[in-house]
C-alpha cells in the first residue's frame, strides 16, 4: 500500500501575537511541526507535502528536504481547501493509495498511534482519529448511528445541543482512501456557518458511497492537543517535559525533580546517572555511567564519560569529557573542547577548542584556547592563552609536566616545554626550554617619595 502524507501548516496564529509563523515556534527546542514531520517520516510514506501559508518563505527556508513537498494554500479557506491545494503532487495515486493528513500545529501524536489509524483505514476505508474528552467545546462532534458505525462529524458551531452534548470528537487527522480522496474533494461545499470547505464534510460522503468509516483513538489525550496561543503552547512543552522525564526516571537516572529539567533534543544516559534542578540538555548528549550534574548546568552536543562530575552553573557546547573528570562551578567548555580522563576544569575556566591530556588542571579562573595541553600539566589562576591577534587564531603547546604560575600570559603561536616552569605573573612571548624556570618580571621598586592621592573638596 502507497502512503501519501499531507500536512496542514498554513495557519497564521494570530492568538500567538508573534511575527514567526505559528508552526515554526519551538517546542522542547525544535519547530512544532519538525515533531510532526519526525512521527511521518517514521511512517516510510511514499511522500510529504506539507501546505504552507501565512510566513510562506520563511517555512519553507526553514524546513526544506529532498524529501518534501510544498503546496501553498493562499487565501486560506479551510481544512478541505487546504487538501484541494495538494493535489497536484498526488496526481499519480493508485487505487490502493491512502493520504493520511496530519496537523503541523498539533506537534505530539505519536507514530505508534498513527500506525494504529492506518491499520483502522486498510481495506479501503476511511478512518478518523478520535478522542473522548470531558469539555469538547470548539470541537467537531463524532456522530454515529444506532449501531456505533460512524455517520458524519459535525462542526461546533454547526452542532444542535443534542450534538453538542456528545463527548467524541474529531482531532482532524484522518487516513482517507487515496482514489476516492480527489472526487470528494470536489464536492465539498462551503455552506456552513464559517464559510469554510470542511475536510470533515467527506465523513458523510464516504457513508453515502458506502466507504466503510472507522476509527482509532492515540493512546494519551495529549496526542491530539494543539497548539493556538502561548499559553497552549507552554502547556505542552510541559507534558512534553514531564514524559521525557518519565522516560529518564524509567531508565533508572536521578532527577533531583522531574518537574524541572529541560531535554531539547536527545539524551542517553548510563547506569547511576544524578541530574539536579534546572538543567538544559540540547541537541545530542550523550551521558556515561556514574555521572553526576549539579544544578542549573547546560549541555549542548557534548559527550561525558563514566566518572565525571559536573557543578553547579557549568556551560559544555560541542565538547567531549573523558572519564572521572571535574568540571566546574561556573565553568565553560566552548566548542572543540576535548578533554582526557582526570582533566580538572575548575570555577570559571574557560576553554575553546583545546585538547587537555589525562591528568592536567586548570581550576581557577583562566582562558585557554586553541591550545594542545600535555598530561599532568597544572595551569595556575589567572592565566590566559592570548590565541587572537586580532585576525588570526595561533596556536599554544604546553608539554606533558609543565606548570604554568598564575597570572601568566602565553603569547601564541608559542611551545612552552615538557616539565617547563613558568613563574608567576609572566608574560611568555618566546619557547619556554623543557625542564627549566622561565620568567618575565621588572625589577621590583619601592617609592619612598610617593604619597597617596587625596580626594578633592568639594567647591
Amino acid at each position: 500500500m502507497a502512503l501519501d502524507i499531507v500536512i496542514l501548516a498554513a495557519g497564521q496564529g494570530k492568538r500567538m501575537n508573534s511575527s514567526l509563523p505559528k508552526v515554526l515556534h519551538p517546542l522542547a527546542g525544535k519547530p512544532l511541526v519538525r515533531h510532526v514531520l519526525d512521527a511521518a517520516r517514521v511512517l516510510n510514506p511514499r511522500r510529504i507535502v506539507l501546505v504552507y501559508g501565512h510566513g510562506g518563505e520563511v517555512v519553507r527556508e526553514a524546513l526544506a528536504a529532498p524529501d518534501l513537498a510544498f503546496a501553498k494554500q493562499d487565501p486560506q479557506h479551510g481544512t478541505g481547501h487546504a487538501v484541494m491545494q495538494a493535489m497536484p503532487a498526488l496526481a499519480d495515486q493508485a487505487d490502493d493509495a491512502m493520504t493520511l493528513v496530519l496537523y503541523g500545529d498539533v506537534p505530539l501524536t505519536r507514530s505508534t498511534s498513527l500506525v494504529r489509524l492506518i491499520d483502522a483505514a486498510r481495506g479501503g476505508a476511511l478512518a478518523i482519529l478520535t478522542v473522548n474528552l470531558a469539555d469538547a467545546t470548539g470541537y467537531g462532534r463524532i456522530v454515529r448511528d444506532a449501531n456505533g458505525a460512524v455517520q458524519r462529524i459535525v462542526e461546533h458551531k454547526d452542532a444542535s445541543e443534542a450534538e453538542r452534548a456528545i463527548g467524541e470528537v474529531n482531532t482532524g487527522i484522518m487516513a482517507i482512501p487515496g482514489a476516492k480522496l480527489k472526487q470528494w474533494l470536489g464536492r465539498l461545499s462551503n455552506d456552513n456557518a464559517q464559510g469554510e470547505y470542511y475536510l470533515t464534510d467527506i465523513v458523510a460522503m464516504a457513508v453515502a458511497d458506502g466507504v466503510r468509516v472507522t476509527s482509532a483513538q492515540p493512546d494519551f489525550e495529549w496526542e491530539t492537543a494543539g497548539v493556538n496561543s502561548k499559553v497552549q503552547l507552554a502547556e505542552l512543552e510541559r507534558v512534553h517535559q514531564r514524559n521525557i522525564a518519565q522516560g529518564l526516571l524509567e531508565a533508572g537516572v536521578t532527577l533531583a525533580d522531574p518537574a524541572r529539567i529541560d531535554v531539547r533534543g536527545l539524551l542517553s544516559t548510563g547506569r547511576d546517572v544524578s541530574i539536579d534542578v534546572g538543567c538544559v540538555f540540547e541537541g545530542d548528549v550523550v551521558l556515561g555511567n556514574d555521572i553526576t550534574i549539579g544544578p542549573n548546568c547546560v549541555l549542548k552536543n557534548v559527550r561525558v564519560r563514566a566518572g565525571t562530575r559536573i557543578e553547579a552553573f557549568s556551560h559544555l557546547e560541542d565538547a567531549e569529557v573523558g572519564a572521572h573528570c571535574r568540571i566546574g562551578p561556573f565553568a565553560r567548555l566552548r566548542p572543540g573542547a576535548q578533554l582526557g580522563e582526570h582533566v580538572h576544569i575548575g570555577n570559571f575556566v574557560e576553554v575553546k577548542k583545546s585538547v587537555f591530556g589525562a591528568g592536567s588542571k586548570a581550576n581557577h579562573l583562566a582562558y585557554v584556547g586553541d591550545s594542545e595541553v600535555g598530561s599532568k600539566v597544572n595551569i595556575g589562576a589567572g592565566t590566559i592563552t592570548c590565541n587572537y591577534d586580532g585576525v588570526n587564531k595561533s596556536k599554544t603547546i604546553i608539554g606533558d609536566g609543565a606548570f604554568i604560575g598564575s597570572d601568566t600570559t602565553l603569547v601564541a603561536p608559542i611551545t612552552i616545554g615538557p616539565g617547563a616552569y613558568i613563574g608567576a605573573g609572566s608574560t611568555i612571548t618566546r619557547e619556554a626550554p623543557a625542564d627549566k624556570l622561565t620568567l618575565t618580571r621588572a625589577k621590583q621598586t619601592t617609592v619612598e617619595s610617593w604619597k597617596p592621592p587625596k580626594k578633592k573638596s568639594a567647591a
